[in-house]
């Protein structure tokens, strides 16, 4: 071969060589791994996952062509959490969805370098899962959904309703809540000015509910907050329901099921499946190469209120009119 002819092949190769191991970084198929919480038959769940999945399709991502997909369904069970934690860390993803402070819980116990992005858990900053908000540090990143003073928000509303609140007994799973203690704290904190005790009401199953609501209905002067819990809220619309029926004064936070039975809500008004189509974005920036620590954190900043006029008056109260102003919703 001649030097020219030599020269003009090895230029022409070289030249197509950074564009050929692209287009095989391109056409690779990629590995999200997906721990969720609830049932898999559940259809309110499903549509978070969906969500999702068109979240990752609109940025080319497409499962059975360049992504692969691996769920796990934890139906608020630890057991089950830890143990798909371990399994889908194991397949070595390239990135993992965690929702609920419980599976993200169990994803960091099993790993610290696999990329991770969450969503619904409660201020990840207070909770140690990452080290600010702007700039998390580590292999994990997310979006948040509630912060622990809300606690003290609850309380707070309650009292108004109910001068003569003389007890708050705090509703979750110790099984499923590991974000209890802080808005524990929060609610502990508020309620010494208002002349409240506050009682743990630990539940570890649904059978353990009605019990305790109907020992609640024989006392006067109590009041009800059932906390963020993975558990409480899938079996929200049941709860809701004994609450009603055992005239237990409650204030819910924004979750399915809460709103028609329920004395009061307050919380964020951020939509679950708003968090899992936005996540897509976080999911795809991390395929492309970004890192975790280099996200930051995502939060849901404005708060709704909504009272329920209707459960007032079959509990025997009277909303305060300055509290009806302030409210984003009025049920009658």
């Amino acid at each position: 071969m001649k030097r020219r002819e030599f020269l003009t092949l090895a230029s022409s190769s070289l030249a197509a060589w950074p564009g050929a191991l692209l287009g095989q970084q391109t056409n690779k198929v990629r590995h999200v791994g997906v721990l969720m919480q609830g049932f898999g038959t559940e259809p309110d769940y499903q549509s978070f996952l969906a969500a999702f999945v068109q979240g990752l399709r609109q940025f080319g991502w497409v499962e059975g062509q360049n992504l692969r997909i691996d769920v796990r369904w934890t139906a608020s069970n630890t057991d089950l959490a830890r143990t798909y934690a371990a399994e889908l860390t194991g397949l070595k993803p390239d990135v993992v969805l965690a929702a609920t402070t419980l599976n993200l819980t169990m994803i960091r116990q099993a790993t610290s370098t696999v990329p991770v992005v969450f969503v619904a858990v409660a201020d990840p900053v207070k909770q140690g899962f990452v080290e600010s908000a702007r700039q998390p540090g580590g292999n994990l990143t997310g979006f948040s959904l509630f912060e622990f003073s809300l606690g003290g928000k609850w309380i707070d509303l309650l009292k108004d309703v109910m001068p003569g609140l003389e007890r708050v007994y705090v509703m979750f799973n110790p099984e499923t809540s590991p974000q209890t203690k802080f808005f524990m704290s929060a609610i502990e904190a508020e309620a010494p000015s208002l002349g409240v005790q506050v009682i743990p009401l630990p539940v570890k199953s649904f059978a353990e509910i009605e019990p305790a609501l109907a020992n609640l209905s024989a006392q006067s002067n109590i009041g009800l907050i059932p906390l963020p819990d993975i558990f409480l809220d899938m079996n929200a619309p049941q709860i809701a329901e004994l609450v009603s029926r055992y005239r237990v004064p409650t204030i819910g936070n924004i979750a399915r099921g809460w709103k028609n039975d329920v004395l009061m809500i307050y919380g964020n008004d951020v939509k679950l499946i708003d968090q899992f189509r936005q996540s897509a974005s976080y999911i795809d920036r991390i395929l492309k190469g970004a890192k975790p620590s280099d996200l930051p954190i995502q939060g849901a900043d404005n708060y709704v209120l909504i009272v329920n006029r209707k459960a007032a008056k079959m509990l025997g109260l009277t909303v305060p009119e300055r509290l009806l102003g302030t409210a984003d919703e009025v049920i009658e």
